[in-house]
Formats: C-alpha cells, sequence, structure tokens
C-alpha cells in the first residue's frame, strides 16, 4: 500500500484489458487490482496508469454514503478526466474495507470486470430463467440483458437499501422498466432463491462483510444450488481470491477461495472449470460447473470482446 492512501481493493477481481479487463486495448491476463484514492499530487506524471495506482481524491466525487442493516454504502464517481482505468466509472462499495461489488460506465454497456466473465455464461445454457444471487446494482444483469435478447434474469438481494441505491444511482430502474418481463428482481435470501421449473443457469457473487459468505464452504449448499438447475443447468461462481479484502483478517480471501472451491468439487467433481484473473494463479478466480462446452461453438455465440475469456477456463486441479 502506497503511503497516505486509501487503499479501495476490488470486490472478488476487477478484470483490465491491459492486465485485467478494463481498457479495450490489448487483451492480457486479466488482473485484479486495488482502488485508491490518493491525494492531489504536486507534479503532473505521464506515465501510463494502471488499477493498482491512485486515483487523486480530486478526481473521485462521493454521491451516497450511509449504514444500513447489512452494509456500509457508498457510491463513487470517478472524473472521465483521470488518467486511470476507472475513469468515468460509477462504483458501489459495500463493506470497510471497500470492495467494489458494481461498476457501470456512461458510454459502455461492458465493464471490464469479470461480470463480464459472468456475460459469457447465456449461450452454454439450456433455455431458462438465469437466476443471479447477489444482485448488488445490477452489472451483470444490465450486461446480459443488452446481449442476449432471449434472456430472462431473476436477481436477489439481501440488503433493500441496495436496491433503492441501484434504481438511483446505477439506473436499475430505468432498467426495470425497459424489461417487464425480463428481469424480476426480489429482496431476501439468496440462499433461499428458487423458481418452480428451476434455473437453466445460476451466477453466484455473494460476499458479506467484504468475505465469501461462509455458507460457500459448505458441500450441503453447493448441492441445495445443483438442485435447483434445470436439466444441463450450470452455476458460474464468484470465488473472490488473494484481492478480495475482508473485515475481518482472519476471513483470508486466498484460503476462503480454496475452500469453497473443495466444497463445491465435492458435488460436482470433475465437472469443475476455474478461470483465473491475475497475474498469480490465485489473485481472483471465477468457477464454472458443468462439461466445459465445445470451446469454437461457445466463441461464435460471443461477442469479440468477450471471446478471449473461453481459453481461460482450466480443469479444478485442488
Amino acid at each position: 500500500m502506497i503511503p497516505h492512501q486509501i487503499q479501495i481493493p476490488i470486490q472478488p477481481l476487477v478484470p483490465y484489458p491491459i492486465q485485467i479487463s478494463r481498457l479495450p486495448f490489448h487483451r492480457t491476463t486479466p488482473k485484479p487490482s486495488n482502488f485508491r484514492l490518493s491525494p492531489p499530487k504536486s507534479q503532473p506524471t505521464h506515465q501510463t496508469k494502471t488499477q493498482d495506482d491512485g486515483v487523486p481524491a480530486d478526481d473521485v466525487k462521493i454521491i451516497a454514503k450511509f449504514r444500513s442493516r447489512y452494509n456500509y454504502i457508498r457510491v463513487l464517481e470517478v472524473s472521465r478526466k483521470v488518467d486511470h482505468p476507472f475513469a468515468g466509472a460509477r462504483l458501489l462499495l459495500l463493506d470497510g474495507p471497500g470492495n467494489i461489488h458494481s461498476i457501470s460506465y456512461l458510454f459502455r454497456s461492458l465493464t471490464n470486470t469479470y461480470f463480464d466473465v459472468f456475460a459469457t455464461l447465456p449461450p452454454i445454457l439450456p433455455p431458462g430463467p438465469i437466476g443471479i444471487l447477489g444482485f448488488g446494482a445490477g452489472s451483470a444483469a444490465r450486461l446480459i440483458l443488452d446481449l442476449y435478447p432471449e434472456a430472462v434474469i431473476h436477481g436477489w438481494e439481501l440488503d433493500p437499501s441496495v436496491i433503492k441505491v441501484a434504481r438511483e444511482f446505477f439506473a436499475l430502474g430505468k432498467l426495470e422498466k425497459s424489461y417487464p418481463d425480463r428481469l424480476f428482481v426480489y429482496v431476501g435470501n439468496a440462499l433461499k432463491a428458487s423458481l418452480k421449473d428451476g434455473f437453466s443457469g445460476i451466477l453466484v457473487d455473494l460476499f458479506s462483510k467484504g468475505s465469501l459468505l461462509s455458507e460457500l464452504e459448505d458441500p450441503n449448499t453447493w448441492e441445495k444450488l445443483r438442485q435447483c438447475l434445470r436439466k444441463g443447468g450450470r452455476i458460474m461462481v464468484n470465488v473472490g481470491g488473494s484481492c478480495v479484502e475482508a473485515e475481518d483478517s482472519r476471513r483470508d480471501g486466498k484460503v476462503v477461495m480454496e475452500a469453497t472451491l473443495k466444497a463445491m468439487h465435492k458435488v460436482f467433481g470433475k465437472k469443475l472449470y476455474v478461470l483465473s484473473l491475475g497475474n498469480r494463479k490465485d489473485d481472483s478466480s471465477i468457477a464454472l460447473t458443468g462439461e466445459l462446452p465445445d470451446l469454437d461453438d461457445w466463441k461464435r455465440a460471443l461477442p469479440r470482446s468477450l471471446k478471449f475469456y473461453v481459453d481461460m477456463w482450466v480443469p479444478y486441479s485442488g
């Protein structure tokens, strides 16, 4: 951490095209990094910024800040003029350390974060609705609705204040009006989510106080979720990693990630794959259940900007 900076680590990963998947310059392995507020600098610099660099405090506007029953909610807006991958972004922070739970840009749909990996799931699912457990401000839902005209999403979020913030500052209300028959948002315990005929796919993005929910380290949780799937359905999970900073220092991101993957492996066995985002294997990861589909077919069904993720999946090795 750079002295005199407030470090705000990105929630389980923020891919950025140069390194993690933010700018559309060139694609190398995405790399999670930290968002920092730094004091204004007295000397200008011409060095290209990365997500590991600080953003001058003068270039970040706090547009909402309060505590709800469940979260420490802040909404930040980064100036479009700043030389930084987050330029022009609106960010939702929900815990003490400041992990980012949602991100949006005014003039583009793709976030160049792990939400874009989530958006690769629909083409490999059977027909049917998709569940999002841990809806946040709707970053994943917006992408999927924009990219796939037939997609129907049911999202669960525990904190009603998060949904209110999403409607006011992240245009969720407009999204709901635009897709009244394709987007359904519920306030409640996501681990109790269910639909009569099941889900074709489930996206899991469940964090509390800067850490994956402890329930995700229990194989019984994954068995229950598996039973919520239709035949051929899949689950894609943000399992975090070392880049995640918890309020409780005992909840080490890497250790929690490994425990979660082991719990999933007990239920899904060899039908479990992992996509690592970062230069180090344990930086941040996404998990996928089910047999890996034909990669060429999967790529053909995706926009060009998302195709490269397909080749990043590897079997879970323990």
